[in-house]
């Protein structure tokens, strides 16, 4: 009896590991399908070893616990030649990240079977053709951005039936005929569509509306919420070229707010303005006990808007000046043209003679440094894994900003308490563009220096100019914050005679070879010490005294992804 039992229990054991054998197999012949197609002058496919059963060990390749391919990242890796129908056997897939490459040919239809896909980026390279009708049965896809390719014929009515849609991108293309205004599609405006020979709205501005014939103050006010009005109509249907000489042709009236009951819902693009007394009443008139934290920009607050969802509504601290509401509108608009699920979309905002407010969606988790230092007994320290991923995503979060941002977005306050945690932990980069927001009315090259103590650039701090370098500098003491678990300025270390500079911190104890002593305690030794090693040696790189020998995101990204660390 007991034999039987043991026969049939190696029996299921061997069922079983040809099964993931078989799972492995589809997959790794679909990535390797792929790597057959592609031109790699770089060798980052160099580890994608066809004799290897499971693919899960190379890199640029992510997988589940259960070892099914999530998530191929080859984006910026000098790639060429052409996709492959294959990629649609990769049935648990959920980002195909393939920009910024010379890839030609057509998107295969094929991609439509990717059921569990959330994002496609395939921006920035050659391919032709027609965009997949098949795409429309992707009923989980957040993210598709397909601008800047030499596609052609018409958007797909499919499209319009993905509810999921958060960020859509076409531009740059060749593509005909109408623009979609029927379901997701009514979320995005024209310049996301931005091609020579696809219909849009008509540019022409509607009729000003009358002012109100009570008092001449009501009448001042009434022409001017609708310049307001007309200016916001214009943007919604004005191609690109006719919004750039909009903006600059506009007077820079004042914005007056609009009780939130007479207020249509205005939506600038896929901004929605909201009123100061929509806001009021999602944060019970920014009550102390919904403030969220303090910054060097203002306060934020949790709030709860009319349709249930719940906000974080950033109050900037700020005075205003007269004559700026055009250009905080404008660099508002430049925020949110940064889209990417490593950066904090921005909802909406507001606007009145007194208060600038931004509405952001909320965080679940807060931020790193609250769940690094702040977390309830409840709650688990952040793993050593999460703490990886947190490092990648904040990474590529920055390299958007400084590589795919046209003017560049420079953060110039990265560190833990910025780099917010959405429900998956997933790390999203927070308060990007806010300097130069808060910097409008400056007319100087270099401003007021911004930034933390202890994550400042040493180059910034004396001169007051910053560029992505300075953000790779705090990025850096962001890592050491992750590996730590410490502030990066902190003078309770002065208590056992330690530097009070993290960086310096660190650097003393990797002299004297004290690596246990300088990983977070709470981590309870579960890390990989190689790893952890490998993070530290990403981080002193990006600490460098000299800005020119510090790498670039982009640079750091691939580090990351295992790839050009040993050679720095």
């Amino acid at each position: 009896m007991m034999q039987r039992m043991m026969s049939a229990f190696l029996w299921l054991v061997l069922v079983f590991d040809l099964a993931m054998r078989v799972a492995g197999n589809v997959e790794g012949d679909a990535l390797n399908s792929l790597k057959s197609k592609l031109n790699d002058p770089d060798n980052v496919l160099q580890s994608w070893d066809a004799t290897l059963v499971n693919p899960c060990t190379w890199f640029h390749v992510t997988c589940s616990a259960e070892n099914s391919v999530t998530r191929v990242d080859l984006g910026n890796a000098n790639l060429s030649g052409q996709l492959v129908p294959d990629l649609g056997r990769l049935q648990n897939l959920q980002y195909l990240e393939l920009y910024s490459n010379n890839i030609i040919g057509e998107i295969p239809e094929e991609l439509g079977n990717l059921s569990e896909l959330v994002s496609l980026d395939l921006y920035l390279n050659k391919l032709n053709g027609h965009i997949p009708p098949t795409l429309g049965k992707l009923t989980k896809l957040r993210f598709l951005r397909l601008n800047n390719n030499t596609l052609s014929g018409i958007i797909p009515g499919s499209l319009t039936t993905v509810t999921s849609l958060q960020v859509l991108d076409l531009s740059n293309n060749n593509l005909t005929g109408d623009i979609p205004v029927n379901g997701s599609f009514s979320l995005f405006t024209p310049i996301s569509f931005a091609n020579n020979k696809l219909n849009a709205l008509p540019a022409s501005p509607p009729p000003p509306i009358s002012p109100t014939p009570s008092s001449s103050g009501s009448s001042t006010t009434g022409a001017i919420a609708g310049g307001v009005a007309a200016g916001a109509a214009l943007l919604f249907a004005a191609p690109a070229i006719a919004l750039a000489w909009w903006r600059r042709r506009k007077p820079q009236d004042h914005f007056f707010d609009v009780p939130a009951e007479e207020d249509p819902e205005v939506h600038l693009g896929q901004l929605k303005r909201f009123s100061l007394r929509e806001l009021q009443v999602a944060t019970d008139n920014f009550s102390n006990r919904n403030i969220l934290g303090r910054g060097g920009f203002g306060k934020v607050y949790k709030g709860r808007l009319a349709d249930g969802s719940l906000v974080a509504v950033k109050r900037l601290k700020e005075e205003r000046t007269q004559g700026g509401e055009l250009q905080f509108q404008t660099e508002v608009e430049m925020i949110s043209m940064a889209v990417h699920r490593n950066l904090l979309r921005l909802r909406g905002f507001c606007m009145t003679p007194t208060e600038r407010l931004l509405v952001y969606p909320f965080m679940v988790n807060g931020s790193v440094a609250s769940c690094l230092r702040e977390h309830p007994e409840s709650q688990p320290p952040l793993s050593w894994p999460i703490r990886k991923r947190i490092a990648l995503g904040s990474a590529r979060g920055l390299a958007y900003l400084h590589d795919h941002c046209d003017p560049k977005i420079i953060h110039r306050d990265v560190k833990a308490a910025n780099i917010l945690l959405d429900e998956e932990f997933e790390a999203v980069v927070g308060d990007f563009g806010l300097a130069k927001l808060m910097d409008y009315k400056d007319t100087h090259v270099t401003t007021a220096v911004r930034g933390t103590i202890g994550h400042i650039a040493p180059e910034y701090l004396s001169t007051g100019k910053s560029s992505e370098k300075t953000d790779v500098f705090g990025y850096g003491v962001m890592l050491l914050e992750l590996i730590t678990g410490q502030r990066a300025f902190d003078l309770a270390r002065l208590a056992n005679d330690d530097d009070v500079m993290l960086l310096d911190w660190v650097k003393g104890l990797l002299k004297d070879k004290k690596l246990e002593t300088l990983v977070d305690h709470d981590l309870q030794g579960n890390y990989d010490e190689h790893e952890v090693e490998q993070l530290i040696q990403v981080a002193l790189l990006c600490t460098q005294g000299s800005p020119m020998e510090r790498p670039k995101m982009s640079e750091v990204v691939r580090m990351l992804e295992g790839a050009g660390l040993a050679e720095r």
